[in-house]
């Protein structure tokens, strides 16, 4: 192999692919990055077998090959280069990836590319998608999955598309978040579930560009496209489970506020809410005079621990009431949720402090999070010795 391209170009793939590259593996291989010549083009590739990434390079090609190289000294050796033709050289012989760049020259050990997992062609209907439409549906729901793989299907996002909306959902036994967008489906349905964590990954590679992306389904995979760069990811069989019963319909108090106005109050109060063993916020809708003489509803925040509490005020307006207007949820729980909504109004609708929280937002009925509420256990005064 002997290719020349620019050292701008090459870091930038290097980056793109060095997401899916395993950190820590008892195969060797999945650390490397796959370097091959492509039709004229540059290809790097890499895996951890659950998520691939693969972008293409422009390049002049002199000669065809493909080696593997350690991922993370490549990267940062080609990030170091100052911004000017690298030539890459292969010795088969000894599997030996010479990059040279002006008076920078290195020699890398690689192993053989033909060991490098195979990562499938996925062929099928092509479904478009706008980068803000997944970036946003990825956003609101992803952080819902669970993390414990025990339950193997709640570790993933579930996907439907039909009827001109792509709707992803996700539950981890505490709490449920689900965001429908419209697309331009051609006709197709879709019905999956992709790991979070591939769906994570997709929105830090998306996070720098604009152009449409392609869906392809197929078999037990899905690939995501976007212009030279693509990921994979197999899909998680299995059956996930029907989370609509616990989405109320209806909700005798709504309370509205700014998103991140509540946030701001929810965040502090986390800094006492973390001496807590369940991370309890409380949330009390209160009645306060205002300068005037009037009153005003207010939504207190609070937390209290061994080693202090606190209490913020959030200005909100009512809808309906309800006998007993107070809840409490996990405050990292509540951050997430109020993180997604960014600068939008929230709606927080509540039955009894026993029921669970739903949150939508208030011009975006695509958008729903519910989340169990938590037991509120009064604090034992601080032991002084």
């Amino acid at each position: 192999m002997k290719v020349a391209c620019l050292q701008e170009n090459l870091a930038r793939g290097l980056n793109i692919v060095s997401r899916a590259v395993a950190a820590h593996s008892v195969l060797p291989i999945l650390t490397h990055v796959r370097i091959a010549t492509d039709g004229g083009r540059l290809k790097l590739s890499a895996t951890n077998l659950e998520v691939a990434v693969q972008t293409w390079v422009n390049a002049q090609v002199e000669a065809e090959g493909a080696v593997t190289a350690p991922a993370r000294l490549l990267s940062e050796f080609v990030s170091s280069l100052p911004p000017e033709r690298v030539d890459l050289h292969l010795d088969a012989a000894t599997r030996t990836l010479q990059v040279q760049c002006g008076r920078y020259i290195a020699n890398i050990k690689g192993l053989d590319a033909q060991d490098f997992p195979l990562i499938p062609t996925i062929d099928g209907a092509a479904i478009p998608v706008t980068a803000p439409t997944l970036r946003a549906l990825i956003d609101a729901v992803a952080f819902a999955a669970a993390t414990d793989e025990r339950r193997p299907v709640l570790a993933g996002v579930h996907t439907t598309l039909a009827d001109g909306r792509l709707t992803m959902a996700a539950a981890d036994g505490y709490r449920v978040a689900e965001r429908a967008m419209p697309v331009d489906t051609n006709g197709s349905t879709v019905r999956a579930i992709i790991p979070a964590r591939a769906l994570k990954e997709l929105a830090r590679l998306l996070a720098d560009g604009e152009e449409p992306i392609q869906m392809t389904v197929a078999a037990n995979q899905v690939v995501f496209r976007q212009g030279a760069t693509e990921l994979v990811s197999r899909l998680i069989e299995g059956v996930f489970p029907n989370y609509r019963p616990l989405i109320p319909t209806a909700s005798d108090l709504e309370i509205r506020c700014p998103a991140a106005e509540l946030l701001r109050a929810v965040r502090v109060a986390a800094l006492f809410a973390r001496d807590d063993a369940a991370n309890v916020v409380r949330l009390d809708l209160l009645e306060r005079t205002t300068p005037e003489g009037g009153s005003a509803h207010v939504l207190q925040v609070s937390a209290a621990a061994h080693r202090g509490d606190n209490a913020s005020d959030v200005d909100v307006t009512v809808t309906g009431a309800c006998p007993e207007p107070y809840t409490a949820f996990n405050a990292r729980y509540l951050i997430q949720v109020l993180g997604a909504a960014g600068d939008a109004q929230i709606v927080l609708g509540l039955t009894t402090p026993t029921a669970v929280g739903r949150f939508t937002l208030a011009d975006d009925a695509g958008l729903v999070h519910v989340i169990m509420p938590m037991h509120i256990h009064p604090v034992a005064p601080e032991d002084p010795s």
